[in-house]
């Protein structure tokens, strides 16, 4: 098209005017170069349609040289960028450097949409998420169990096999985590390392503690999905789900009659006993 254009443009050049030839060369040199520079133009946009780059190790394919070098530390063990506060090195300073600047600054850059609750990187507040949209992506082999993260599975995979290799020294109870056993000292030596800065109650364990504080903030992180209400304990939503299910697995064992909560189960073993509920 534009081909035909230059002709025409050059045709009815000469027939206005056949005495100045300057101005057809200079038509002329304008179609080639236009021409010139599509073709150029197409053969830039072949070689990167068709250009691919692959790892020799993994051949693993990228789109750029960059990324190709980034993923090659990997292979090599290469961490040219340092923490200049601890020396700690890194195979990418856009990401894992910078993340791991904000455990010396303090700074929590990620909020959960949730509950405002704030997280130094995107790990930790995605495995909080799971809180709120009951999501357990490890599930137990055995017995098909899910957990919200894999630590929690590892935990329990203990649970079929018995194993517990952290034992009490004052007491000889075992436990299957080293953590577990931490906690249970406690009950030993009256340690209660946790406390509340708002009301200054103490805990032995920083959950404890958490749930604890919850009273005073009116965190509702647990949620239910069928229909979006909102709860402080655990132990709430999974009561509250059986208001959806219909379930009610505390039974009485005078009259055999059924409850959903616990708590509405005392509450009418007292008709029974005479107790004034």
């Amino acid at each position: 098209m534009e081909e035909q254009l230059c002709n025409q443009k050059n045709s009815s050049l000469n027939q206005e005017d056949p005495n100045l030839p300057h101005i057809k060369k200079e038509e002329e040199e304008v179609c080639n170069s236009q021409e010139g520079e599509q073709l150029v133009l197409k053969e830039e946009t072949d070689t990167f349609m068709v250009t691919s780059l692959k790892c020799d190790i993994c051949e693993k394919t990228f789109k750029y040289n960059s990324e190709m070098k980034k993923h090659y530390r990997i292979h090599t063990g290469e961490k040219p960028f340092s923490c200049k506060m601890c020396g700690k090195r890194f195979i990418s300073s856009s990401s894992f450097l910078l993340v791991h600047m904000r455990t010396h600054s303090g700074k929590k850059s990620l909020t959960c949409d949730f509950c405002g609750k704030s997280f130094k990187n995107k790990y930790n507040m995605n495995q909080h998420h799971r809180i709120h949209t009951g999501e357990k992506p490890y599930s137990c082999e055995t017995c098909g169990k899910s957990f919200y993260v894999s630590s929690s599975l590892k935990s329990h995979k203990t649970t079929h096999t018995g194993e517990k290799p952290y034992s009490c020294k004052t007491c000889g109870k075992s436990f299957t985590q080293r953590g577990s056993l931490t906690i249970h000292m406690r009950t030993h030596t009256g340690e209660k390392p946790y406390h509340c800065k708002t009301c200054r109650k103490i805990f032995t364990c920083s959950s404890h503690l958490s749930v604890h504080i919850r009273t005073h903030t009116g965190e509702k992180p647990y949620c239910c999905k069928t229909c979006g209400k909102m709860f402080t304990y655990r132990s709430q939503l999974f009561g509250h789900i059986r208001t959806h299910t219909g379930e009610k697995p505390y039974h009485c064992k005078t009259c055999g009659k059924m409850f959903t909560y616990n708590s509405h189960l005392w509450r009418h073993m007292k008709t029974h006993t005479g107790e004034k509920p």
